[in-house]
């Protein structure tokens, strides 16, 4: 199956309990494509500046990312900063630099709007609407969104909701957006909202999909010793999930509860080390070892 991902590569300035680094390759898109590579080509849909560094594209051209949709403005790349406290889940943004991000208007090459799977990273509501109105029958449409979006574009955010398929979000903002404060009660009204399926996140404590007629998967997180930056790691869990679903060239159920494993496993690894340093040097044994580490994780019954 044919990926196509729309969304944002960005410089990040990030500073953890750990360390501290300025202009790492991030960016929603970039994150997505990193990890959706490791299962299926991947066509990427963003804007850089001409300040975009070259091992940024390298790094995506070696993962097989086909970069035809990446356009270049004049004016610097979309850069963003954030400061990570002892507890991982709490974050300040230190700026947000919109740049040549401010004006883009995704513009999808003919060969990517038959793409199988489409999925519309966390960018504004009306750009993922712009994408929709490009994208020519695909099999499954995924999104990711964020609170802002909630706040200050909710009737956007909404008519792209019941547009998809497939819905990312976290807990907190699946309250948000529904107002209810019990789980289960949210999703419920997300579904009616329009997507068959929905994800929700839940950071260190893993995941769970939610589907119709009741079906339901929760995946922990994996163990780790430390977490060094946390940055990406949802982006990074989508690519993983629907790389997979791509490999597989199916949407059973099977394959989607397999899918979140996969996310779970691509996500852990991104957190290790800044950016995408840890993720891009995987090997397909690596992957399944730590797959295999989730597996014992959660086998209970006779062994």
């Amino acid at each position: 199956m044919q990926i196509v991902v729309v969304g944002s590569v960005a410089l990040d300035t990030i500073e953890t309990p750990w360390g501290s680094r300025e202009d790492c390759l991030g960016g929603s898109a970039f994150y997505f494509a990193i990890g959706a590579s490791y299962f299926a080509p991947v066509q990427l849909v963003a804007v850089a500046g001409t300040d975009y560094p070259k091992t940024a594209r390298a790094t995506l051209a070696e993962r097989n990312v086909d970069l035809i949709g990446l356009e270049f403005a004049d004016g610097e790349t979309f850069r963003w900063g954030g400061r990570y406290h002892e507890d991982m889940n709490q974050r300040d943004t230190l700026f947000t630099h919109l740049n040549v991000f401010e004006h883009f208007h995704p513009k999808l090459p003919d060969n990517y709007c038959n793409a199988d799977i489409v999925f519309l990273a966390n960018i504004h509501p009306s750009l993922q609407l712009e994408v929709l109105e490009q994208v020519q029958g695909p099999q499954l449409v995924a999104m990711d969104t964020m609170n802002l979006w909630i706040d200050v574009a909710r009737e956007d955010l909404e008519r792209v909701i019941s547009k998809v398929d497939l819905l990312f979000l976290n807990d907190q903002e699946a309250m948000q957006l529904t107002g209810r404060r019990m789980l289960l009660t949210a999703v419920q009204q997300l579904h009616e909202m329009g997507p068959k399926w929905v994800v929700v996140k839940k950071g260190e404590h893993g995941a769970i999909l939610f589907g119709p007629d009741k079906q339901r998967f929760a995946v922990p997180a994996v163990l780790l010793h430390r977490v060094f930056d946390p940055t990406g790691a949802g982006d990074t869990f989508a690519g993983g999930f629907l790389g997979y679903l791509a490999k597989q060239g199916s949407l059973a159920p099977e394959h989607l509860r397999e899918a979140m494993v996969y996310g779970t496993v691509l996500a852990s690894f991104v957190t290790e080390q800044f950016s995408v340093d840890h993720l891009v040097g995987l090997k397909t044994e690596d992957i399944e070892a730590r797959r295999e580490e989730l597996r014992d994780l959660t086998r209970w019954g006779k062994v």
